[in-house]
């Protein structure tokens, strides 16, 4: 992709529910909806796969594996319509009643990244660590779409601003964020200032994609590098393409060059799941003239 090709990226919103078949059914029509108006990346919420409120064990019956339907109907769904697709799955991971919060990364050849939800919803009166087991903090998984570098996190994660850094650090220029944003006083407002200041502060891509109310706020937008909403979506169930470019990202870099300046770097204190993470002070060891 050169400098100055375009990207087509869109931001998928429904509500996901109890019936698999239901919920494939509805991101099939969205990511084909998606296509046609010039995407070739279409990311989808946070428990596209099956979702219940309250969480409850019905999501542990509901876990399916990585070879399952669930990822399987996306990878023939993605090689029909020649893009790659993303949305976030409740994974079977042999625990007993715990479960995984998993996005799932595809194009017709297969999975190209996973990553499992590091920062759990223990927060405004939820407790999803009762039923989700925190992801590891590997490596981050960086893939490509047309030559923009892509890295993924989970609702909640946007709340904690060194995930974001960390996945630019690994050199993703466009972070994907499926998200189940649950209402409430002020969530919104939250919802809206978190991904925008993530999208500024690293001079980035964020795609966030909730679900549709009542349970989400909606409001599914992608913001660029300067912090401008491109698209947004309200409180409907339907998709959003804006186009992203490498150019427009050099541009903003050239004007502020914040990555460049920062004096600190982010790395976990350990590779525990769930341990937090810690910053520390690089300014002795970056390059001088």
């Amino acid at each position: 992709m050169s400098a100055d090709a375009q990207l087509g990226v869109a931001v998928a919103q429904f509500a996901p529910g109890r019936d698999a078949v239901e919920n494939l059914d509805r991101i099939t029509g969205l990511a084909t909806l998606a296509v046609k108006r010039g995407a070739s990346l279409v990311v989808f919420p946070e428990y596209s796969s099956f979702f219940a409120d309250p969480m409850d064990s019905s999501f542990a019956v509901n876990a399916q594996k990585l070879d399952g339907r669930f990822v399987s109907t996306l990878i023939q769904l993605a090689g029909r319509l020649g893009a790659t697709l993303v949305a976030g799955m409740v994974e079977q991971v042999g625990q007993g009643p715990r479960f995984s919060n998993t996005l799932v990364a595809v194009t017709g050849s297969g999975i190209v990244a996973t990553y499992r939800k590091q920062h759990l919803y223990d927060a405004f009166g939820q407790r999803e660590s009762d039923f989700v087991v925190p992801g590891a903090i590997d490596a981050p998984e960086i893939f490509e779409v047309n030559g923009i570098r892509v890295g993924m996190q989970t609702c909640y994660d946007i709340r904690f601003p060194e995930v974001t850094r960390r996945l630019v650090d690994a050199g993703a220029e466009l972070v994907l964020v499926p998200a189940e944003w649950v209402r409430g006083p002020l969530k919104e407002h939250h919802w809206r200032t978190l991904v925008t200041a993530r999208a500024i502060e690293n001079t980035i891509y964020i795609a966030a994609a909730d679900h549709a109310p009542p349970i989400g706020v909606g409001n599914s937008l992608i913001v660029g590098p300067m912090g401008v909403h491109m698209v947004e979506i309200g409180e409907a169930t339907d998709v959003a393409v804006a186009w992203l470019s490498r150019q427009r990202l050099a541009d903003v870099r050239a004007k502020n060059p914040a990555l460049a300046l920062r004096r600190f770097r982010v790395e976990p204190i350990d590779g525990t799941p769930g341990t937090p993470v810690a910053v520390s002070n690089t300014a002795d060891r970056l390059p001088r003239d």
